[in-house]
């Protein structure tokens, strides 16, 4: 019974050392989702009073929650104590059901999630013809974006940039050698695809990160608990 029980020890140590190291990574993961320059001010900015980061914020804090039971799984284990697995083993069994919940609430509301990214970014194609510094950022960040995948204006290709054209062209810019198709704009050889469906290719990728790395740490939840409450089990028998 002892070596099993040390079996069992150990394994619950490994086990949530891994539980803990996920804890890193998705944290890791949603901050640099939050803090990527990629497409973050295009999403964010506008009118609308969607935040499209609101579930990054959480995973960052899932994560941070992630760390802590790991670790206290960890001692709970090591040193065979009742009470540290008991609260790890609630705190993990909380987590899995809000981790289901999010899931179940992610897939009924996907169509909502998609028509307020796609209304957002709709929204957003006036700002880039403003001359006044409210659509100053959204510019900027637009045409950064613009530079680095090889698209030109947000909807409609260059006409979305108004006025503003002529001081953002460079970013448009369609070299003579280039893999992408171009169009001709106001006399300037431009790249021919508009920026929203790589906007919306990005976001998608960001969110089956998310989700990769939720299905992985679900696996491992499951496994914490069993082994917590085995354990649990057993140094209350002895």
């Amino acid at each position: 019974m002892a070596g099993v029980s040390g079996c069992i020890k150990y394994s619950m140590f490994i086990f949530n050392f891994l539980f803990w190291l996920c804890g890193i990574l998705i944290l890791a993961v949603a901050i640099w989702i939050r803090v990527s320059k990629d497409g973050q001010e295009i999403l964010s900015s506008g009118d609308s009073a969607t935040n499209p980061y609101v579930a990054v914020n959480i995973l960052i804090a899932v994560g941070a929650i992630i760390m802590i039971l790991g670790f206290l799984g960890c001692c709970g284990a090591m040193k065979e104590s009742r009470c540290m697995l008991l609260l790890f083993f609630i705190g993990l069994l909380l987590i899995l059901l809000l981790q289901v919940a999010a899931g179940i609430l992610g897939a009924a509301f996907k169509s909502q999630t998609e028509r307020v990214l796609n209304e957002t970014l709709y929204e957003n194609v006036k700002l880039l013809s403003t001359a006044g510094e409210n659509g100053k950022a959204f510019q900027t960040a637009l045409s950064e974006f613009q530079e680095e995948f090889k698209c030109c204006g947000l909807v409609n290709g260059a006409a979305d940039w108004g006025n503003n054209f002529q001081q953002y062209y460079k970013s448009c810019e369609c070299p003579e050698k280039s893999d992408s198709p171009c169009v001709t704009y106001d006399n300037k050889s431009i790249y021919k695809q508009p920026c929203i469906s790589l906007i919306k290719d990005l976001v998608a990728k960001h969110i089956l990160v998310v989700i990769g790395i939720a299905f992985g740490l679900a696996v491992i939840e499951i496994l914490g608990l069993v082994f917590s409450m085995v354990l649990y089990c057993q140094i209350g028998n002895k």
